[in-house]
């Protein structure tokens, strides 16, 4: 009798510490859940575009090559008129504006009501690209300065061409100095967590070396 009333006691600590164990692997079941419900649904991490060597970052920190990328890739898009600035740019200043401070997208605004009012727009294609040799691999201390953690001052050094038809009007070499800032409020319409806060200083035509000593 001893021996099965001995069986039991060990059954019954047996369950005992079954329960134990289930009511603990339900709590850390219940906190993993918890924990994944509260996690942010997206996180940008910015790495810089040349891949070539490694890179350690936190997670919060915006390399200037990224904040660099951002800018002229921007930018760019917002100066390309592939068939009628008037129509093209007006159009673009819409669907960029995610990529643009309040009060920069104002500012371009009044800059396209004044360059249309001056029939510098219609039937006007556009495009910029770099300078060969002053991008941001040629001097990265020059083309991004750091303000402060949240903002940044990227000179863009651009070859700006604008035709009516196929007849070139214009072709000028234009340095831009664009205020960058950290503007991480909506990752579902601007990824980058960044915006154009317009200018730095006036844009001001620049010359090549060769050019100005012709």
């Amino acid at each position: 009798m001893s021996r099965i009333k001995s069986e039991i006691q060990h059954l019954e600590s047996h369950v005992r510490t079954l329960k134990v164990g289930t009511v603990v692997l339900t709590l850390l079941a219940v906190g993993m859940g918890l924990g994944w419900w509260t996690a942010p649904r997206q996180l940008t991490i910015h790495v810089p575009p040349d891949l070539r060597s490694g890179s350690t970052r936190l997670w919060w920190d915006v390399p200037p090559e990224s904040v660099y990328a951002f800018a002229f890739y921007t930018w760019q898009k917002l100066q390309r008129w592939p068939s009628n600035g008037e129509e093209d740019y007006r159009r673009n200043q819409a669907a960029l504006a995610d990529y643009f401070t309040p009060a920069c997208l104002t500012t371009l605004r009044k800059e396209y009501e004044q360059r249309r009012d001056a029939g510098e727009l219609k039937q006007r294609v556009r495009g910029i690209y770099e300078i060969p040799g002053r991008g941001y691999g040629d001097r990265p201390t020059a083309r991004v300065r750091s303000v402060s953690q949240r903002d940044w001052v990227v000179t863009l050094d651009v070859t700006a061409d604008e035709y009516h038809g196929d007849q070139r009007v214009k072709r000028a070499l234009v340095r831009y100095p664009l205020k960058v800032t950290r503007l991480d409020i909506d990752p579902a319409r601007n990824p980058f967590g960044l915006a154009i806060d317009c200018y730095d200083g006036t844009p001001q035509r620049i010359a090549l070396p060769e050019e100005a000593s012709s």
